[in-house]
């Protein structure tokens, strides 16, 4: 018997007989699902990706304050990528009377690699190309306190400048203590006739590369070991932390979509499954009858199973391919950002995880049709074969467990959701049998239609209860769509309200302190809270004398080298979350918190006694507790903070953070004038940028979750289908003993009323839980609950199975018995 042309004609009487359409939708779906999850965000994580780059002009930026050597471009050229060379430094701007402290930034041509810059020189537009010679680039603060416009000349050095346009959006500034200065962009050729290179000038150098990713990470790769002690290796996450945390929260959001869209897929593949495998036990029986094999009835299905698969993964990566290509189109801020178009990568990743959905769910059942007893031909009752449950939904979660962790993007987020939706399906299964049960028990307290519906549910009580389980997932996906979605989205993007501080002041020393509060106060600004910073250098961790050769890591080593900025305070940072340990109490003494990412970084732990050097001196604390910092905050925040007694009689400057409006922005110019030793420095770009992310994110999770919609119906499709069979033998037995249509349709209506209002509550129950998974683990923001959520899903729920489930019974009530029978 040729088993491979025996399966391809069974698989053509099946198709023609609707037997696939269940199994086959639901794969579509579930490859498509992750197809259009995975290509759509790869594009916006690329996307994001060269908005953060643009923040540095570059994918990898090396700084130096010394000339690189030449083998640096050679490497980089070498992998075909693009390099620029920039020197970044302070001198005096002059113009006529006047003279500022200014940040000069010469470059050669081809710079920005990342992003553009946008001028005004009689018109806004974006730069083509780099200062010509002889004439400068200025922003906007420069003009201002200059009392300059475009046209004028300027002093640098020993030669004078036109102003040829005014920088309207800039890129690549630092936003450390350094950037407080108005930018002065020039041509590198222009640099050596100002006289400014001069041996001792505080120069910085940078080296910017971009182009293709791969080559991007070989080249930081090879480079990383030949970097001296004075060169510092970057890119977008290391040089920005809020940029950083916005772009981690964005994968992991856009993470969970896929997530959820595995879930659902998996539900409904093996509601599907289990129900094909019931209507072919008769075909099996009959096979065995006529002397096949166990292993021949196996492959016979098996490859069947495996020609829908490659089916469904061809159909479900072209529809992903198309369904993104829609949504890219649909969206404008996506569209107009002419996102990079996506690689194989995610294609592939949607077409192995379908494959392993399907045998996950499938291959199981199909082992125990190969065991199908010959007795069924004459003993109809036979059902499926007995099988290790532990084993069915064991291989089930396995497989769910893989591509969590696979497609999650961050083996926190995915074992937190792949426990919590476990704990959530065993809790809402058995309290669904409980409830279901327990109805029954007291269905003499309702009319003859909800009696004979409880009892019903009750006696295929744990096949209720999976389907209740199954209907709560796509209700869940419904949910988290309409409601919790909007809820963390809008709080996560409070998180930058208008009135973000968008400034810095530094450098204020103890006697400024009252008349720069009165300045602020006298100006209808709100008055900053100042902190005090004392710089200091780490020298030892316990017993152990520290430097940067106790570090592998660059980053380890930079951190060591360099003096921190301490701080001390009675109570911790509204905007610092306690993660271990525990913060003083008033009168409690030699006592450090620390943030928890330079802890992991040094190998810092509670109970560490940490050295440090201030001004010569030094001083020996315990670490007491570890803090989480909200970097995207914008505001103040300390590495390390001390109780006052460490540092208060050691000599300290104060900082502070604050919101300067646009229409005070003269304010700002005066402040700096009235108190010259203070630094002003400009964080509003970097806020824009950080809003610019949280709204493409805003907007791509929305776009994103609309297509778990698709697998949420598909499970809802499943679920209904999978009792037809039985309902529709049911209905002939009730018609054979006297049951009119509307009693059978008043029946099925209660059964469903019952499932939908259970599912809706477990649904409610499990967007809550996903949202705080979400509140808690990717955006990081306090998660309030919502009693309309309980309300719409019963409601909904509800509503929405007994719509479909009439729609899928309706025919039952009017069928004649005995043509159902004989069909049976």
């Amino acid at each position: 018997m040729n088993i491979l042309r025996l399966s391809l004609n069974l698989l053509r009487r099946d198709w023609r007989a609707g037997e696939w359409r269940v199994l086959l939708l639901a794969l579509v779906l579930a490859v498509g699902s992750l197809a259009t999850v995975g290509l759509f965000a790869d594009r916006v994580r690329q996307a994001l990706q060269q908005q953060a780059q643009s923040l540095i002009g570059a994918d990898l930026r090396i700084t130096s304050t010394r000339p690189f050597s030449p083998d640096y471009r050679k490497l980089a050229q070498a992998r075909n990528l693009r390099v620029v060379e920039n020197r970044t430094f302070p001198s005096m701007v002059s113009h006529r009377e006047q003279a500022i402290l200014g940040e000069i930034q010469s470059t050669e041509t081809g710079y920005p690699l990342r992003g553009k810059i946008e001028i005004d020189d009689g018109s806004v537009h974006v730069a083509q190309a780099i200062p010509a010679g002889g004439t400068v680039w200025v922003d906007e603060r420069l003009l201002r306190r200059l009392g300059m416009q475009v046209g004028d000349e300027v002093g640098i050095g020993n030669r004078h400048f036109v102003v040829a346009a005014r920088i309207v959006k800039d890129i690549d500034q630092s936003i450390g203590f350094a950037s407080f200065a108005p930018r002065v962009l020039m041509n590198d050729a222009d640099l050596a006739s100002t006289g400014l290179l001069q041996e001792g000038s505080r120069i910085s150098y940078r080296l910017m590369v971009a182009g293709d990713g791969k080559q991007v990470a070989a080249l930081r790769a090879v480079l990383q070991d030949k970097l001296s002690g004075n060169e510092k290796m970057e890119d977008v996450r290391d040089a920005r932390p809020e940029i950083r945390t916005a772009l981690e929260r964005a994968e992991h959001f856009l993470g969970l979509a896929a997530l959820t869209a595995a879930i659902l897929a998996g539900a409904a593949l093996a509601l599907a499954a289990r129900r094909f495998v019931l209507r072919h036990l008769d075909g099996c029986a009959v096979m065995r009858c006529l002397g096949a094999q166990q292993g021949q009835v196996l492959w016979l299905f098996l490859y069947q199973f495996i020609l829908l698969g490659v089916v469904a993964v061809l159909c479900g990566g072209l529809l992903g391919y198309a369904t993104q290509a829609v949504l890219v189109a649909s969206i404008a801020s996506m569209r107009d950002a002419i996102l990079p178009q996506p690689g194989v990568l995610p294609l592939l990743k949607a077409a192995v995880s379908g494959f392993a959905l399907l045998l996950g769910f499938a291959f199981l059942p199909l082992l125990q049709l190969r065991k199908v007893s010959p007795l069924r031909v004459l003993r109809r009752e036979l059902g499926l074969p007995a099988a290790s449950s532990w084993l069915i939904y064991g291989l089930a979660v396995g497989v769910l467990a893989l591509l969590f962790l696979w497609q999650a993007g961050s083996l926190k987020l995915g074992l937190a959701v792949l426990g919590g939706l476990l704990a959530g399906l065993l809790m809402f299964g058995w309290l669904a049998w409980l409830l279901l049960h327990g109805l029954a028990r007291n269905a003499y307290y309702f009319q003859s239609q909800w009696r004979h519906a409880f009892n019903n549910l009750a006696r295929h009580g744990r096949s209720a209860a999976v389907q209740v389980v199954a209907l709560s997932l796509g209700g869940m996906a419904l949910l988290v769509l309409t409601l919790v979605r909007a809820d963390l989205l809008e709080s996560w993007q409070g998180k930058l309200p208008p009135d973000t501080p968008n400034r810095f002041v530094v450098n204020i020393q103890p006697d400024q302190l009252q008349p720069v509060r009165d300045y602020f106060a006298r100006n209808a600004l709100p008055v900053p809270e100042l902190q005090p910073m004392v710089r200091g250098r780490l020298i030892a961790i316990n017993d152990r004398t520290i430097n940067g050769n106790s570090y592998p890591d660059p980053r380890a080593q930079a951190l060591v080298e360099r003096e921190f900025n301490l701080s001390w305070m009675e109570r911790m940072p509204v905007w610092n979350q306690l993660v271990s340990g525990s913060w003083w109490t008033a009168g409690e003494n030699g006592q450090l918190s620390v943030e928890e990412g330079i802890a992991r970084t040094l190998g810092i732990h509670l109970g560490d006694m940490l050295t440090y050097d201030v001004a010569g001196s030094v001083f020996t604390a315990k670490v007491t507790s570890l803090r989480k910092v909200q970097w995207d905050s914008m505001k103040v925040n300390f590495f390390v903070i001390a109780t006052p007694d460490l540092l208060r009689d050691y000599p300290a400057s104060y900082l502070g953070s604050f919101y300067l409006p646009p229409d005070k922005v003269r304010a700002g110019d005066e402040l700096s004038r009235t108190f010259p030793n203070l630094l002003l420095i400009d964080t509003g770009a970097v806020i824009a940028q950080v809003r610019n992310i949280m709204d493409q994110i805003a907007q791509a999770v929305s776009a994103v979750f609309l297509f778990t919609l698709f697998s949420g119906l598909a499970v809802l499709y499943a679920a209904l289908l999978a009792t037809q069979d039985e309902r529709s033998h049911e209905a002939a037995i009730l018609r054979t003993l006297g049951a009119d249509s509307r009693y059978l349709r008043n029946l099925h209506l209660s059964e469903f009323a019952v499932l939908g209002g259970l599912s809706g509550l477990f649904a409610a129950a499990g967007a809550e839980m996903l949202g705080w998974v979400l509140a808690r683990f990717v955006l990081d923001i306090p998660y309030q609950t919502s009693a309309s959520i309980w309300f719409v899903g019963a409601g909904g729920g509800m509503a929405v199975v007994m719509a479909a489930g009439w729609l899928a019974t309706r025919k039952l009530a009017l069928r004649p018995p005995l043509r159902i029978l004989a069909a049976d």
